[in-house]
This record gives structure tokens, sequence and C-alpha cells, in this order.
């Protein structure tokens, strides 16, 4: 889970927002898992990989292609530079997904897909500016890395379906918030908006609405 979410943090969440604090009750603890990554590109790479795909057979053509493009040894943009394109669509991969796979490598050799260590040392702001410009990866693909693989405390993916629908159950609303209105009330979130969020899915688990009414800023 993201770094320094101690009691008191949750504490200051629920002053913050009764109705979010009525939803962390229910849930129960706050138990996100961040899988740790080798890198940024290898990330990305798995993600473009899986667009659109199930589970199951993402990670069969993802397998595939890290064989042939590893043949045992990493898994590198220069090992994906130098394969050639019919053998990634061999692999399994659309020839959308296949472009932005060699987009990505390219984008990585060129130092907008940063290494690691480089990638803890830059802003939220920045790492989504950065890997946007990879063709197949936007906002939300970003979103994604940060919270689930760098455990970035205070993401908000105002876009995600989920979260828009757990808002609108949680705080008993006819309708999903429009991306601004809820980027403008989860401002009371931070710096732990990735923990509000992540309670936003889970109040689709719920059978019914936790809270009532105010939830627009």
């Amino acid at each position: 889970m993201p770094e320094g979410f101690t009691p008191a943090a949750r504490r200051m969440l629920v002053k913050a927002d009764p109705t979010l604090g009525a939803l962390m009750k229910q849930v129960g603890p706050f138990s996100m898992k961040v899988n740790s990554i080798q890198s940024p590109f290898l990330a990305l790479a798995e993600s473009i990989v899986y667009q659109q795909l199930t589970g199951k057979a993402a990670a069969t053509i993802f397998g595939r292609v890290c064989e042939r493009v590893g043949k045992g040894r990493r898994f590198t943009p220069e090992a994906v530079l130098a394969h050639p394109v019919e053998g990634l669509r061999e692999a399994g991969l659309s020839g959308a997904k296949t472009a932005a796979l060699r987009d990505l490598a390219a984008k990585a050799l060129e130092g907008e897909v940063p290494t690691l260590a480089r990638a803890k040392r830059m802003s939220d702001a920045e790492l989504v500016e950065h890997l946007t410009k990879v063709r197949g990866i936007g906002q939300w693909t970003v979103e994604m890395l940060l919270m689930f693989r760098l455990g970035r405390p205070d993401v908000l993916p105002v876009d995600d379906y989920g979260v828009r629908k757990g808002f609108m159950r949680t705080y008993g609303l006819d309708e999903m918030p429009r991306p601004k209105e809820l980027l403008a009330y989860g401002e009371r979130w931070r710096p732990w908006r990735s923990v509000a969020s992540w309670y936003m899915w889970r109040a689709l688990e719920l059978d019914k609405p936790v809270g009532s009414g105010g939830g627009r800023a």
C-alpha cells in the first residue's frame, strides 16, 4: 500500500470527509496491493499487451512476446526494436499494439520513458507528461502505473468508470459525477487520493450506497 498511510492519515481522511469515513468503516481496512516493477518500460509493455484482452489471453501473449524478444535474456528496448515486426505479430500482437510496443521502446531509448530509479525521483505530473507521449499510452494507464506499481499515494483517476460509479453510490447521487466535478471534490482527500479512489472501487462491491446526499463540490 502507499507508504505513510498511518492511522493518523486515516483519521485525517475521515475528518475531511465523513461520508468517505462511513464507507471506509463499512469496507474495512485499506489493503491495496502494490506490485513492484523492474522498470516502467516493462510495466508499460505489459499494459500495452493487456489492453482490451482478458487476463488469461493477455498473459499468454505477453509470455510469447517476452520469450521471442528476450530469448532467455532481459526484455529490453533494444531487443524489442531489433526483433522483426513479423515476429511480434506472430506472437499474437495486433498491428496497433506492435506499433505501440515499438514506439515505447524507441521512447525509452530517447529518455522519455525513465528508468525505475529516475521514475522514483519524478513527480506524478512529470511521469504523466513523459509517458503519455508513447503511442497507445493514455493518462489512465499511467495513473494505474502510479498507483499499483509505484505506490503513489495521491492519484485520482477521474476518468475511471469504477471510481465515478463508486462515488455516485457512496454519495447517493442520481448520476455519475463529471471528471471535473470529481477532481474538485477530491481536493479534500489530498494527499491520500489513491486511498479514496481504492475505496470508491470497493463501494461497487457493496449491496447498497453507504452515504447520502451532498457529494458535489
